[in-house]
């Protein structure tokens, strides 16, 4: 049993309770800012500060850690810190007080994913496409708060949100106080310089692509919980579809680990871009029609599940020795930062106007470009 040397539950736990915090953030948060009475441009603004910061953290928490080696020692300072910040957020609503504790809390909760996800890969070292066996944990993190918050906020007004956020973060800290350190018999000794590295064609691409990817997620992240309920979904059966979406996940990163030797990272990710460009399309053009709803909640399986475990491996094959943190830092910032942000920003500019279709579209044609970026230049690490 390739994980049985591999404290599993504790990295699990990890995951479980860092995905818990962006079930409250990702479906509920707009909801919450809309409840304060914040118009669709200062969500969005709002919206992209929490994700803006995760361009520039992880790269100095990564050049930190890589040269420290005490990645968990990073992690624990981080979660603590940003759990201090995140409840400072109790005591104002105005619009600059929630961007302020926004941009600090966001610098150090952006700052400890992308070394914990490190600290994983070299828990598993040469099995490291067993990495969505542990991941799935943070995917039923996830669905357990949706679903719940979801229920919750049937009854009781947004002003829960924060405090359901303070609880998980809380969590967080108290479980990376138990995940020991990796060992560093892991780091491969072949060490590059990372502008080397950089210099490569398909790692050009791949960074476009992830940048792409994240930026299409945008509409989602930020206005899908608002969209639904404009179109008369209430609120428990639209935590329910975001959860449906990510039990669609679970059950790729169950046989990722099966699929990635066999059909190869490259062809994963062509084939889930393609997937993605339809779930926009889907969600964007046909809100009323709960049939299809369903189908593009399990697109998710497509646009996110497959997509992360693919991306997490080829990192993981380019990105060696001690650039591992800052692989993983890149691919953070460059996708989940600054296409997130991108994404959430230009998203709450065109809601209005031309309106959440032509916004979806829009998705829709920047995962369909991905698309393209990667037929011509990416390669299978396995083919070098």
């Amino acid at each position: 049993m390739p994980l049985k040397n591999t404290p599993y539950w504790r990295l699990s736990g990890f995951y479980f309770f860092y995905f818990a915090s962006l079930g409250v953030l990702v479906p509920y948060w707009g909801l919450y800012l809309q409840w304060e009475g914040f118009s669709a441009r200062e969500i969005g603004e709002l919206t992209a500060i929490l994700l803006a910061t995760r361009i520039v953290a992880p790269n100095i928490w990564g050049w930190i850690a890589d040269h420290r080696s005490q990645r968990m020692s990073i992690v624990r300072l981080a979660s603590l810190a940003g759990a201090i910040a995140f409840s400072i957020i109790l005591f104002n609503n105005s619009y600059i007080w929630i961007a302020a504790v926004m941009l600090v809390f966001s610098f150090f909760w952006n700052a400890s994913l992308p070394q914990f996800e490190t600290t994983t890969l070299q828990h598993l070292g040469e099995h490291s496409h067993h990495y969505s066996r542990i991941r799935l944990w943070g995917s039923v993190g996830f669905i357990v708060i949706v679903v719940g918050l979801g229920l919750l906020l049937e009854h009781y007004d947004a002003s829960i949100v924060p405090y359901t956020m303070l609880l998980s973060l809380v969590a967080i800290w108290l479980v990376s106080l138990t995940v020991p350190e990796s060992s560093s018999r892991h780091l491969s000794l072949n060490h590059q310089p990372i502008l080397q590295i950089l210099k490569r064609s398909e790692v050009l691409a791949f960074l476009a692509i992830s940048f792409l990817v994240q930026m299409s997620h945008g509409p989602y992240y930020t206005f899908y919980t608002i969209y639904l309920e404009q179109h008369g979904y209430n609120r428990g059966l639209i935590g329910q579809l975001w959860a449906l979406g990510v039990i669609a996940e679970i059950i790729i990163f169950l046989f990722m680990h099966h699929w990635l030797p066999r059909f190869g990272i490259r062809t994963v990710l062509l084939a889930s871009l393609l997937l993605s460009t339809l779930r926009w399309l889907i969600i964007g053009f046909f809100p009323d029609s709960f049939a299809l709803l369903l189908f593009a909640q399990l697109l998710h399986a497509a646009s996110f599940g497959s997509i992360h475990a693919a991306a997490m491996a080829w990192v993981h094959h380019y990105f060696t020795g001690k650039n591992q943190g800052r692989g993983q830092a890149l691919y953070s910032s460059l996708g989940f930062g600054a296409g997130g942000a991108i994404g959430s920003l230009f998203s709450g500019y065109f809601w209005l106007s031309p309106g959440p279709t032509a916004t979806f579209s829009m998705a829709a044609v920047a995962t369909l470009i991905a698309f393209f970026i990667g037929l011509r230049w990416l390669k299978d690490p396995h083919s070098n």
